[in-house]
């Protein structure tokens, strides 16, 4: 579930979706046939997995295993995808109506854009788009476009403040840091007084929206079509990062594999505090400093700017192949995978955090303390532009903000500047 798109793979996606825009060879997506009834349904739906294929895919098997049993016609076959690489290779083979799956594990930020090439079939009226009223209103929102839904939330997902308990206390404190100010200096703290490095960021587009948001700024203002990603709130935002790694309360970050690098400091030992999602408590639990002392690891709200506190909402989805021969399967599929009762399984067992309002009060979900944990977490959590140029807007932001850390540029207001003419590219008609 890493966030992390390479250049490579962005920059091919990008010229996939301008070169489709003038393509009369991609799927277009029509009405949804009716659906078969599901007794009578036959055939192989063909499943891409974008999740952690050792941490997760696992139990994402076993409702598969159920599904089948309960569907004897229709197979499943399941190919795990890695994340960083699923987004360019199903524009790939959707843009060359070969090769995609029926069914994909879309990232939130993927569906409008995926949708607006026409490689998605509509999902209303059809079993996939099942007790529709249960669904969370925010992660719901994610798969429309242009009025119609093109996906349906799998699970929500934000980003927290991570932190070892053991280390802060013997650096003094005993509650995580509330505020920018308060993580610095609880970090030069750990360091000065343990030896261990208090914080580890990780360079990534995703990760760095906390302080964008912490001080009021964001990427885009969507009402009035304005790019803000160089405005004075979203330029003090980046600047707090970069004190925090000339002040040394974070070493400077490694940029290659920056997520795996802060992820094994931190269940090492190795590091006090880090940013990330639910997604990570299984690999974080089974590290070395926590595996046997699972209360050691203490999760928060990502710290306040001097505007608010917020992540971003993040998460999957589900979303069929407007091209697939096995629609009425895929309905069928994705309804089951999407229930409450699977959602709940899912939490239970890896702490993922459900999309509908009734799967938490299900036992596999409400017995979790990580779902407990995270849910509070995501009161803070602001919204994405769900507009479908939202997946190529990471990209030109991490190579900005990898010049920062790498030390190429060191100007903030200029880096941001260019960030934001590269958006312009993208966003025709928007204004700076």
């Amino acid at each position: 579930m890493r966030r992390v798109i390479s250049a490579v793979a962005a920059a091919a996606a990008l010229a996939l979706a301008v070169s489709a825009c003038g393509s009369d060879d991609s799927p277009k997506s029509a009405a949804p046939a009716t659906s078969a009834a599901p007794a009578d349904v036959t055939g192989t739906v063909t499943w891409w997995d974008t999740s952690d294929a050792t941490n997760e895919g696992p139990a994402f098997k076993e409702l598969i295993a159920d599904f089948e049993a309960k569907y004897p016609k229709i197979k499943v076959s399941y190919v795990n995808v890695p994340f960083g690489e699923a987004q360019n290779k199903f524009q790939t083979a959707a843009q060359a109506g070969s090769g995609a799956p029926d069914v994909i594990r879309a990232e939130v930020g993927w569906v409008a854009q995926f949708a607006s090439l026409g490689y998605l079939a509509p999902l209303d009226g059809t079993p996939a788009v099942d007790n529709a009223d249960d669904f969370l209103p925010g992660p719901a929102s994610a798969g429309k476009y242009d009025g119609k839904t093109y996906a349906v939330p799998q699970v929500t997902d934000t980003l927290g403040l991570l932190y070892n308990k053991e280390l802060l206390a013997k650096a003094g404190h005993n509650e995580p840091p509330k505020t920018f100010d308060e993580l610095k200096q609880t970090a030069l703290d750990v360091k000065s007084k343990t030896g261990v490095d208090g914080l580890t960021l990780n360079v990534d587009s995703y990760f760095l929206l906390p302080f964008i948001y912490g001080e009021g700024g964001d990427l885009l203002d969507i009402d009035s079509k304005k790019i803000t990603v160089s405005s004075a709130q979203a330029v003090a935002g980046v600047q707090k990062v970069m004190d925090l790694i000339s002040s040394s309360a974070a070493p400077k970050p490694t940029i290659k594999d920056s997520y795996v690098a802060a992820e094994t400091a931190f269940k090492e030992g190795k590091t006090a505090m880090i940013f990330n999602g639910p997604w990570s408590m299984s690999d974080n639990l089974g590290g070395k400093v926590f595996k046997d002392k699972p209360d050691n690891l203490g999760v928060a709200p990502v710290p306040a700017g001097s505007v608010k506190a917020a992540g971003p909402t993040g998460g999957h989805t589900y979303a069929v192949y407007a091209g697939s021969g096995n629609l009425d399967a895929s309905y069928l599929f994705v309804q089951y995978m999407d229930s409450a009762e699977s959602q709940a399984k899912l939490a239970g067992k890896l702490g993922l955090l459900p999309t509908r309002a009734s799967a938490y009060s299900l036992p596999d979900a409400s017995g979790s303390p990580v779902v407990a944990t995270w849910k509070s977490v995501m009161e803070t959590a602001v919204s994405r532009p769900w507009i479908p140029e939202q997946g190529q807007l990471f990209q030109p932001l991490v190579e900005g903000y990898q010049d920062l850390v790498s030390g190429k540029e060191s100007d903030v207001q200029k880096v941001m500047d260019g960030v934001a003419q590269k958006y312009q590219g993208l966003l025709k008609g928007w204004s700076l």
